[in-house]
């Protein structure tokens, strides 16, 4: 197994967990959820040394896929002077296109800017897997919070990225015209919780906690 190490990018004022996953060996990296502040990721990309080889999306909402575009135009420009292919982005499910596409719109009632619409260079589906940082993640469709949200799973790191769906003593919001709390709740205990007690999860927002914790002291999953 690789040895990978994790560091987390908190970005905009949604303080959302950008994650830097990378192959301590190799270096190479992935980007997960660049929610907006691509030259705050750019500097810790920068600092680590790393060598990012793709970024992952788990849902479309502009806190999490705000700065995808413009990470990766950065990030492809110094790869072309190196004659390096460009770097994909990956995810979500094609049902969250909708809130990509409306990403600029979006951050003008938050009074931002700078956030761009995105389309991913390749949609992800239940049952398929990623590589990335040296490990094979999973992916896993679990909507409610969005309807095409992904958790991204490595079952020999014992480690998923959950975005919004799980987080220490909560869960996602589900209170948009498109949101399904009942459903978000029915794929937590059914994908999330089977991948055992001992897996950690970095949540799109606060700090990390494992499913074990979450399946005793979450009050949203007991009952």
């Amino acid at each position: 197994m690789p040895e990978c190490k994790i560091a987390l990018v908190p970005v905009t004022v949604f303080q959302q967990n950008c994650s830097l996953i990378w192959d301590t060996a190799t270096m190479n990296a992935a980007v997960i959820d660049p929610g907006g502040e691509p030259g705050k990721i750019l500097d810790g990309i920068a600092r680590l040394g790393l060598k990012v080889e793709v970024i992952l999306l788990t849902h479309g909402h502009l806190d999490h896929a705000g700065g995808a575009k413009a990470l990766k135009g950065e990030l492809d420009a110094a790869r072309a002077a190196e004659n390096l292919p460009p770097i994909p982005i990956l995810g979500p499910d094609i049902r969250d296109q909708f809130l990509l596409d409306g990403i600029e719109e979006a951050q003008k009632q938050f009074g931002m800017s700078g956030m761009r619409n995105v389309t991913p260079d390749r949609y992800l589906t239940e049952g398929e897997t990623v590589q990335a940082a040296g490990l094979t993640f999973d992916v896993l469709h679990v909507p409610g919070h969005t309807p095409g949200h992904l958790v991204f799973f490595s079952p020999v790191a014992r480690v998923a990225f959950s975005g919004d769906t799980v987080f220490k003593g909560s869960v996602g919001r589900t209170d948009f015209p498109y949101g399904d709390g009942a459903l978000l709740i029915e794929g937590i205990k059914e994908k999330l919780l089977p991948l055992g007690d001992d897996v950690t999860f970095i949540p799109g927002h606060g700090p990390a906690s494992t499913l074990g914790a979450e399946r005793g002291d979450n009050p949203f999953l007991q009952q």
